[in-house]
């Protein structure tokens, strides 16, 4: 198996880092996230080196929808990173991990008339969705006195090679104002007394595992660049978003570009467009996935085996911890962790505790035969793994771990059945005694 860098098979166990994955089972439990922090600092200095390599003026905006915790969107702010953010909890997240505003853009279709005033109020750029949007944007801004500066987020209509679910720049997505309204738009926010256009925003999808979509769409904002800098618009970045995927299938040699692929295949046409404009914006670009998913583990024990129609392997994580197998029927290899150095023998599928046929997190994968007690690694969970997690069958979340070489700590504890109901309130009528 094509392992990334930070983990590998030592005797029978499976380490992440400086770290034995039983041992680390041993001191928190499973079910458990596990994340390497350096393996984001890696991966975050990649896009950088490449795509400096390419034009000086970049900045990566990390897509903190993958995975928000304040540890992770810490460890980026350090670097450098920003942040792309799609509502007002992100935003308060990447700034208590010390993201400058400026730094940030706030994205989204569908943002509320509070969404907007805690940009305004923070002076985070916006990113713009639909002419009802702009217009809701420049009254919050008159009432506060100031002026909000946005970019336009562009529909370019373009298919991608991902599943439909993620692929967010097609004709039909509710993303993003078609590409040909994009300069009529622009004209009415330079009539906007309190809107200052200073960007221009795509985004085509996730988990593409092809630099060419790219290519496209960057061809497609740097004509839109040319028509808006003729209007009058002083751009100050242009925003090409994120979405270059990683190799699931790590079993079967599948391949997804690098960062530099990436640099090499879209730089060159972003720097030909700005040059044809007369202008130098930076560059932003919204990775997400590939900064963070190959970092993290999640570990599960086995509670039993059950031969039936299929040997089903049954752990203590199911779709409430990693949602992606039942939402998207995603892949994600599967590694006997206190077994690791021994060949596959037996056909596994692996089951999760959820009241739900669809509670699979891995379908016919080849094992060492495995008993109650055992330990299993679900890989490349760090993106939309615990972020999309939930309680469903009342079943408290698990704890999260993040590695800094020999080191190790709680970046969240486990929830506990007092945190089921910490929110919950009883009616008046319900109170004892009434």
């Amino acid at each position: 198996m094509n392992l990334p860098p930070h983990l590998t098979i030592r005797g029978d166990h499976l380490w992440i880092g400086e770290h034995d994955t039983t041992d680390l089972a041993r001191t928190w439990g499973t079910p458990l996230y596990v994340t390497d922090q350096d393996r984001i600092a890696a991966c975050y200095a990649a896009y950088r080196d490449a795509l400096t390599a390419e034009y000086s003026r970049v900045r990566i905006l990390y897509a903190a929808k993958a995975n928000g915790n304040l540890a992770v969107l810490r460890t980026l702010a350090g670097l450098g990173a920003g942040a792309d953010v799609f509502s007002s909890g992100e935003l308060h997240l990447a700034l208590s991990a010390g993201m400058p505003p400026g730094t940030l853009l706030f994205n989204g279709s569908s943002k509320s008339r509070s969404d907007l005033a805690l940009a305004v109020e923070k002076k985070v750029p916006v990113s713009v969705d639909s002419l009802d949007e702009l217009r809701q944007l420049d009254a919050v801004a008159a009432l506060a006195g100031t002026t909000a500066r946005i970019a336009f987020r562009v529909n370019p209509a373009i298919d991608v090679p991902t599943h439909p679910k993620i692929a967010t720049g097609l004709a039909t997505s509710k993303f993003g104002i078609a590409h040909n309204l994009i300069p009529s738009a622009y004209r009415e926010a330079l009539d906007c007394p309190h809107i200052d256009p200073v960007g221009i925003h795509c985004h085509i999808g996730s988990q593409i595992l092809a630099v060419e979509p790219f290519a496209r769409a960057c061809e497609v904002m740097m004509r839109i660049v040319g028509e808006i800098t003729d209007l009058g618009v002083g751009l100050e970045f242009v925003d090409l978003g994120g979405g270059l995927g990683i190799p699931y299938h790590r079993g079967d040699g599948e391949r997804a570009p690098s960062p530099h692929d990436y640099a090499r295949a879209v730089v060159p046409l972003f720097r030909e467009g700005i040059r044809e404009a007369g202008i130098s914006p930076e560059l932003w670009i919204e990775p997400g996935r590939s900064l963070v998913a190959d970092s993290t583990i999640l570990l599960a024990g086995v509670n039993s085996v059950k031969p039936a129609h299929r040997t089903f392997v049954n752990v203590d994580a199911g779709f409430n911890l990693l949602v992606r197998p039942a939402m998207y029927d995603s892949w994600h290899e599967v590694i006997a962790a206190n077994k690791a150095g021994r060949d596959g023998t037996v056909l596994y599928t692996i089951a999760g505790p959820i009241c739900e046929t669809g509670d699979i997190l891995a379908h016919d994968r080849m094992l060492p035969g495995l008993a109650s007690g055992d330990l299993i690694a679900v890989l490349d969970a760090g993106a939309y793994g615990f972020a999309m997690s939930s309680q469903y069958n009342s079943r408290p979340r698990c704890p999260e771990v993040i590695l800094n070489g020999g080191k190790a700590a709680l970046m969240r504890r486990g929830e506990d059945i007092a945190d089921l109901t910490r929110t919950m309130e009883t009616p008046p009528w319900q109170e004892p005694g009434h």
